[in-house]
């Protein structure tokens, strides 16, 4: 069983051959496309562990973009009593979703 922690969008994912991760967007990157992560923080093959400081050297996990989206909407309300002042904004983040390949 392989597993590996990567970086990628300012978070840290752990993921094993084969899972379904979903991820902040990322810039050139369509959906049915191949991505490459090369910033890996730790790999475990079962048998070795390697902690890499900060990064393992060498080390690339590729996976296969399944969906392209965005988000369900999240409602940002600003209020101030007694002022008549009300602000209601909506946002939707684009999201990727991601099946494994190999690390």
């Amino acid at each position: 069983m392989n597993i590996a922690v990567i970086k990628t969008g300012g978070k840290q994912y752990l993921i094993k051959e084969g899972s379904k991760i979903t991820i902040e967007k990322l810039p050139g990157v369509s959906e049915g496309g191949e991505i490459g992560f090369d910033s890996v923080l730790l790999t475990d093959d079962g048998a070795e562990t390697i902690v890499g400081t900060p990064t393992v050297k060498g080390a690339v996990v590729s996976g296969k973009i399944t969906k392209a989206g965005k988000g369900k909407k999240v409602i940002i309300i600003k209020y101030k009593a007694k002022s008549r002042y009300f602000k209601k904004r909506g946002h939707r983040q684009p999201f990727l979703q991601v099946q494994i390949g190999k690390i």
